[in-house]
């Protein structure tokens, strides 16, 4: 089936296909938030990640003597107190490219890593490719085989056998029922040696180096059909499984494009039985509803500041999708990445979902703590480092209500904007939600400026808290090199975190409110806040629901939901758009230490130890 969009008014949607029957479900909205909730009301809502899954990920293909180079990213990373929650591993730490194997020469030590990484309050994800090799002694080919779980030749004579990274490979049927078990054994087995965290399933549309098999496909109207869609090789077996082949669920023809989503099941499942703990999946190939599961990285990308800029579009995308948790290969994997592009697309993945700096063997490094690069470069990348890890909470609340109602977290300008035609064809900016607005420099990456568009509302500069009134037009925004434009809108309140370099740290520390007010004085906000890692929190109560409401020179915080015990103080209050200096500020009638910026119109209370978990009442005068 190929479907193209026609432009017009009204544009038309034309669908080619060889047969079948078409369901079609229409959202009708009115407003496009209300379109996506509606879509994931249907396909399900998505997965409320760890916590610790939204701090900074990094990653590599080919480190540099195996183990050696891997303790040394970490090492200097942690020298330079970078912000940095999850290390990864690609395919180049495996035995010959095995699955649940490492190479126990040049990766010599890896548990001993892993652990370092845990007692370190950090966290561990490989790769793990579908195709297992078809090797006889090798585990998961004999057990997958006695099980009876591989997609198999036509005739059923046996699995069909393709060609991948450890040469000839079969590959598990995820359809199957039994698969879960044997998928489940085979990551128990490697976790009890290598303790991950997460898995990252690669090559799962499925990807197969040769045409269909290493036999070739037979000539039928599953193979041939009479007309094929616009896709890579023109051919349906190109790079990938001939579409007869057999799977429990039916032919491979049917099931294709259900290989990666079933796989992301398959991995989510393994990770709770093994951990007990909430998953972490992130999944090449996806489908609807993935997001249940899984989330998602773009794939890969270039060096360049055109792949950082198409990256915008991507993230929106895949959130209009159901599946909020995404990224893109930040700096770029393929090809040498430049200093002053590495550092803007670190500024611009500090607000991606989920964000990963990773790139390819033989590569020069683009680790934060790159020797080569200058201190200012470190420390422009640890600044935006920080400030995501500020607002971690508020990300996490977002996901939470992603989860729950079914939004997009990262969202167009349209979204909040709807009557605004401006609005409408803007890929170069987005929001976190209805409060948050981020304008990165893309296409140049040394330019000192950024021209953004700024929606008709009250607007605040995230670092000053200086107001700037939107008029509906393009602005040119100051941007230095260790600066991300980023405005938080009137009536917003943003719970903010004071950060640390991982999340076991930084959950640890004192909440902050970021208020900005309207044009009549008014904000809203909330807070979802849990262990970050127990299953099904959201189902069994396990959490706390805060809510914060300003008007009328005060801010109200309420509790309408305890079920988590745990200590949540509230140490700093920043109210933007207060026009006059006050004269006294309390906290639950008590008086709070404050400042006041008169430039910029903004009050600053500090020193506040109050609980959040319960009702309280900052008010100024």
């Amino acid at each position: 089936m190929e479907i193209n969009i026609l432009p017009g008014s009204p544009p038309k949607l034309i669908y080619t296909i060889v047969g079948g029957i078409l369901d079609f479900y229409i959202f009708t909205g009115p407003t496009p938030n209300d379109v996506i909730a509606q879509y994931t009301a249907v396909i399900g809502r998505p997965f409320l990640p760890p916590y610790w899954g939204l701090g900074f990920h990094l990653c590599r293909w080919g480190f540099p003597g195996g183990t050696t180079g891997l303790k040394t990213v970490i090492h200097r990373m942690r020298q330079l107190n970078m912000p940095y929650d999850t290390q990864w591993n690609d395919i180049d730490y495996m035995d010959k490219h095995l699955d649940w194997t490492y190479d126990k020469t040049a990766f010599a030590g890896l548990p001993d890593v892993v652990k370092d990484l845990h007692d370190n309050g950090q966290h561990y994800i490989m790769i793990v490719d579908p195709g297992i090799k078809n090797q006889a002694g090798y585990a998961p080919y004999d057990d997958g085989l006695k099980s009876g779980i591989f997609v198999m030749k036509s005739d059923g004579s046996g699995p069909i056998i393709g060609t991948v990274w450890p040469g000839n490979t079969a590959y598990p049927d995820f359809t199957n029922p039994k698969s879960i078990a044997y998928w489940s054994q085979m990551a128990k087995s490697y976790h009890d040696e290598v303790p991950f965290d997460g898995i990252w399933c690669d090559m799962n549309e499925p990807s197969d180096f040769t045409k269909g098999s290493i036999s070739g496909c037979l000539k039928n109207k599953w193979n041939d059909p009479p007309y094929t869609p616009g896709i890579g090789g023109g051919d349906l077996k190109d790079k990938t499984l001939c579409p007869d082949a057999k799977q429990s669920a039916s032919i491979h023809y049917d099931v294709h494009n259900l290989y990666g989503h079933t796989e992301a099941i398959a991995s989510n499942k393994a990770l709770v039985s093994i951990r007990n703990k909430r998953s972490f999946v992130i999944t090449r190939s996806t489908f609807p509803s993935s997001g249940r599961w899984a989330g998602h990285w773009l794939g890969d990308n270039n060096a360049d500041p055109q792949n950082m800029k198409y990256s915008v579009a991507g993230i929106l995308n895949f959130n209009f999708f159901g599946i909020p948790l995404v990224g893109a290969d930040i700096c770029g994997f393929m090809g040498n990445t430049e200093e002053a592009l590495c550092t803007r697309w670190m500024q611009l993945g500090a607000f991606y979902p989920f964000m990963r700096n990773h790139n390819t063997k033989g590569a020069k490094d683009q680790d934060p703590a790159n020797p080569d690069w200058s201190n200012s470069t470190h420390n422009a990348i640890r600044d935006v480092l920080n400030v995501r890890y500020t607002l971690l909470p508020f990300l996490y609340t977002l996901l939470y209500q992603s989860h729950v109602h079914g939004m997009g977290v990262a969202r167009p300008l349209f979204f909040q904007y709807p009557t605004d035609v401006n609005t409408y064809s803007i890929d170069t900016q987005f929001m976190w939600s209805d409060a948050l607005l981020i304008s990165p420099v893309l296409m140049n990456p040394l330019a000192t400026s950024v021209k953004a568009y700024i929606p008709k509302d009250t607007w605040y500069d995230f670092y000053t808290g200086a107001m700037v009134q939107g008029t509906g037009a393009m602005t040119t925004l100051d941007a230095p090199m260790d600066k991300i434009n980023v405005h938080i809108r009137g009536g917003s309140i943003i719970p903010t975190q004071q950060p640390a370099v991982t999340t076991t740290l930084s959950r640890k520390n004192d909440f902050g409110l970021l208020v900005a007010l309207s044009s009549n004085g008014i904000a809203n906000g909330s807070l979802y806040w849990d262990d970050g890692d127990t299953i099904n929190t959201t189902e069994s109560g396990a959490y706390n629901l805060i809510k914060f409401g300003a008007a009328s020179k005060s801010v109200e915080i309420t509790v309408p939901k305890s079920g988590y015990k745990t200590t949540m103080t509230l140490g700093t209050a920043t109210i933007m758009g207060v026009a006059t200096k006050p004269t006294s500020v309390t906290i639950n009638s008590k008086a709070a230490t404050f400042t006041y910026d008169a430039i910029n119109k903004v009050l600053k209370v500090t020193s506040l130890a109050t609980s959040l978990m319960q009702a309280s009442k900052l008010s100024w005068t």
